[in-house]
């Protein structure tokens, strides 16, 4: 696969409305692991619709050289195929198992060609997965978010491509399947391009491309050695943002100086000239020469503080936009000793099948802990959440609850109205609070200006979660217990971090499903619980 490669020459893309996404992008692309990175909404999913052909460019070309394989984030899969038929091998077993019963048509070893060992492929591949076992006759009404994820990628690396395009393909694994994952995408010796928020994943890539703007900027190594790079450019361009501002208020000093001096020249040669009784002719002449040097002068040190307003100004454009959510939220603050919650043998029936096992699970939640609950999919994370907050009453079972709020962000993050604004939402959610306080408390979840007056539904999915969080952490009561579910699936690296910081300044008791252990581990876990096969069990530190 050593001649696997990308390569996109001044490439355009532009929605039917010219709205634009991408303009004049240029890059190749070779064989090894390549993380692309870029906030939501910079046309990372476009780009690799654009290199996969699903799309078509405004301008300019995409050339692949090699077979090419592409796992979107949403994958275009009805319920009512099975395993076989999204792998793309149901024709070829087919064929096989009509050879067996003796059918020897040309037809079947047309079919077959070189695939005599298409079964075996198909099991190792699953089992490399995590998928061991899964029956090729399954309908994938039947399959977990993750398992179709994993099984989507395994349909990808069946047709052995050269050139391979993963969007998010960690979104909905559990633990394990994003391990197995990891491994099997170390092993692949092709061109490999993956969007991804997963920190751990885009550590075991090779180099990172940042998409910004009309360019596609590479760095080596992996995504820790890019946050490195990234920091020290920043350090660069503050100091020379800091020289230029220096230099800036220097010209203007020294131009404000040179004008206060040609005043006092042309204020005391007036007054010399009257003084001489010089004929009115020659007296003018020498005060036009006079105010043409000043111009001269003046020109001269206009020019030099434009210049370095120029020079500020690009030293600016370096700088990046790294805004992080700061804020003292003292009301969420718990007493160590406080019980938030206890629940004891608590079981919840669906459709008469028991989500724990026998004898129910049992959680106690104290004072200002910061834990994890992890566990495969389907394990009943979700449902041990909704009976924490209440939305969900326990068939057996016995729960308590101290008065203090309990607040509760889904996947879906519908907790605001989307046809209010943020402003309108926040104010609903702290009426007591002044309007002047609302706006500050807003500004400094990011939201300034008009921003603050935008509509909930036209936010971005990072911009969603801000907007919830802050109607959540500055609720009046605010909540003193928080639980939060996959609150980092869709959202790009700068949001996360936003997210972050805020949890960092919350005081309270939390909960959070996550299956990313690099967020668990930056927002202070401090117990972990893990959920597994109906049993809910302290486990040790996170593994990052």
């Amino acid at each position: 696969m050593s001649d696997a490669a990308i390569t996109c020459s001044n490439l355009s893309f532009a929605w039917p409305d010219d709205t634009p996404v991408l303009s004049a992008l240029s890059f190749t692309l070779t064989s090894g692991r390549t993380g692309l990175v870029a906030p939501n909404g910079s046309g990372k999913s476009t780009l690799l619709k654009l290199i996969a052909g699903e799309l078509r460019p405004t301008a300019g070309s995409v050339s692949v050289s090699g077979t090419l394989g592409h796992l979107p984030q949403s994958l275009p899969l009805t319920g009512t195929l099975t395993v076989a038929e999204v792998l793309g091998v149901a024709p070829v077993i087919q064929a096989l198992n009509a050879v067996e019963s003796g059918d020897v048509s040309e037809a079947h070893f047309t079919t077959i060609g070189d695939d005599w060992d298409i079964e075996e492929r198909t099991r190792a591949q699953l089992d490399r997965l995590g998928l061991a076992g899964l029956d090729l006759d399954r309908r994938l009404s039947t399959l977990s978010g993750g398992q179709i994820v994993s099984l989507g990628l395994a349909a990808q690396l069946l047709r052995r491509p050269d050139v391979l395009l993963l969007d998010e393909p960690t979104n909905n694994l559990d633990l394990d399947a994003r391990h197995k994952l990891y491994a099997v995408l170390e092993n692949f010796t092709g061109c490999l391009l993956l969007v991804s928020h997963d920190r751990p994943l885009l550590d075991r890539m090779e180099r990172i491309a940042e998409l910004g703007g009309d360019e596609l900027r590479f760095y080596g190594g992996n995504f820790s050695a890019y946050e490195e790079a990234v920091r020290a450019e920043q350090e660069v361009a503050e100091k020379n943002v800091r020289n230029a501002e220096q230099e800036l208020k220097r010209e203007k000093r020294e131009a404000q100086q040179a004008r206060e001096r040609a005043d006092r020249r042309q204020s005391n040669a007036a007054r010399n000239l009257k003084n001489a009784g010089l004929p009115r002719i020659f007296a003018g002449n020498m005060k036009r020469g006079a105010q043409e040097s000043a111009g001269r002068a003046g020109q001269m040190h206009a020019t030099r503080v434009s210049e370095a307003k120029a020079r500020l100004d690009e030293a600016g454009r370096a700088l990046r936009d790294e805004q992080r959510i700061t804020l003292e939220l003292p009301d969420t603050r718990v007493p160590a000793g406080r019980n938030l919650f206890l629940g004891e043998g608590m079981q919840v029936r669906h459709a008469g099948r028991a989500v724990f096992a026998e004898g129910g699970v049992d959680l106690t939640i104290r004072g200002p802990e910061r834990i994890a609950l992890t566990g495969p999919n389907g394990s009943g994370k979700t449902t041990l959440l909704r009976l924490v907050t209440g939305d969900l009453a326990p068939d057996e079972g016995e729960i308590k609850r101290n008065d203090g709020r309990i607040a509760y962000l889904s996947q879906r993050l519908d907790l605001l109205d989307p046809e209010r604004t943020v402003a309108q939402n926040f104010a609903a959610s702290a009426p007591e609070r002044p309007e002047a306080e609302r706006m500050n408390l807003l500004a400094r979840f990011l939201f300034r200006g008009q921003r603050a007056h935008l509509p909930v539904g036209v936010l971005s999915g990072g911009e969603r979660l801000r907007a919830t969080l802050a109607c959540v952490l500055c609720a009046e009561p605010a909540p003193q217990l928080l639980l939060l579910d996959e609150p980092t699936n869709n959202l790009d690296l700068v949001s996360a971090g936003q997210l972050e910081s805020a949890l960092d300044s919350y005081q309270g008791a939390f909960v959070v499903i996550s299956h990313d252990e690099r967020f668990l581990a930056e927002i202070g876990v401090n117990r972990r619980l893990r959920l597994a096969d109906g049993a809910l069990r302290e486990t040790g530190a996170p593994a990052v």
